[in-house]
């Protein structure tokens, strides 16, 4: 981006990501967790902290991963061993689920209507949902679980944004096989780096999924950030309420200049709108990126600033479009 915009100014500011820019306040890392590999009662700790956290039924259920996006193929291997052939994404959705579906074998098929996914033998529903924050009612996502599972197909239910959107975990229904639920740890917490994800899932899907992982999966930096992490209630519930107002205060930014939202949570928020293609480009001039979608020209994704300097500069930014000559101001719906 730089090298496409020299003059923006610096430091650039991404909002492209659902990432928590205030990450958790971490007490200071041993040396020993970067010295030797962490010890497997370390693990199974965290595992246990995470089963706690989540509502899952037990650490048995519980997978502790470098990240969720190291979960999505190998679930997918997983259900093309089961004899999976098809697999139903509903959509809009994260690009990677299909990806990787794909690269399991699977026939992809995306598709808008949660019901539709029963035809399916693995489907894949992110909620809330992202890009857009859509969400599913529980009732809704363990009929599709039950009528899958009945057929010997899988479920896999991403709430990657749970903690800051609207939706019910169903992590405490995950008791067979055609039930498996995602959390992420790195974007509430703000630590995508650190990379950790969790699979809730039955024992004998969480025995395959752990074995295809391997031995120390997960860093020992990691392992100590987390088991720190999930058990603070207070931060949780004091950050929720940070990025709630957040949320308003970035969304009350995009009304302000007529763009119009067609969703979101509390870590980000979609516009809609046919002129967001001109728009990224002079935010990215002005050093801010945000999340555009070639399949979907008229989206374009904000995440939330850190810092009030951050803030000043989105705004002005805005301001500036939404006021230029010829900027015609029509949202489209």
């Amino acid at each position: 981006m730089r090298l496409l915009f020299p003059k923006a100014p610096e430091p650039w500011i991404d909002l492209s990501t659902g990432i928590n820019p205030h990450s958790y306040p971490h007490s200071p890392i041993p040396a020993s967790a970067f010295a030797r590999l962490p010890e497997p009662s370390a693990v199974e700790t965290l595992k246990e902290i995470a089963a706690t956290a989540f509502g899952a039924p037990s650490a048995a259920h519980t997978v502790a991963a470098p990240g969720t996006q190291m979960l999505m193929p190998l679930l997918a291997q997983i259900a093309v061993g089961r004899g999976a052939k098809s697999c139903g994404v509903l959509s809009p959705a994260y690009a990677e689920h299909a990806r990787t579906a794909r690269m399991a074998g699977l026939s992809v098929t995306e598709v808008s209507d949660i019901e539709a996914l029963a035809a399916f033998d693995y489907a894949v529903v992110i909620n809330p949902n992202n890009p857009d924050g859509r969400v599913w009612e529980r009732s809704e996502v363990l009929k599709l679980a039950d009528a899958l599972g009945q057929k010997g197909g899988m479920l896999v239910v991403d709430e990657a944004f749970i903690e800051t959107g609207y939706a019910e975990s169903v992590a405490d229904a995950t008791t067979s096989d055609g039930l498996v639920v995602l959390r992420s740890f790195g974007k509430f917490y703000g630590m995508a780096g650190i990379r950790l994800g969790f699979a809730i899932a039955c024992p004998d899907i969480a025995e395959s999924l752990e074995s295809r992982l391997g031995p120390w999966a997960v860093s020992g930096p990691a392992l100590h950030i987390a088991s720190e992490a999930l058990v603070d209630q207070a931060w949780r519930d004091g950050m929720r309420l940070r990025l709630k107002e957040d949320s308003q205060r970035l969304n009350g930014l995009l009304e302000k200049v007529s763009l119009s939202i067609a969703g979101g949570t509390s870590l980000f928020t979609l516009v809609r709108d046919a002129q967001v293609q001109d728009l990224s480009i002079h935010l990215m001039r002005n050093g801010i990126l945000t999340r555009t979608f070639d399949e979907r020209p008229d989206d374009l994704r904000f995440g939330l600033p850190g810092v009030e300097a951050e803030w000043i500069r989105l705004e002005a930014a805005l301001v500036e479009f939404h006021s230029a000559p010829g900027t015609s101001r029509h949202p489209r719906a």
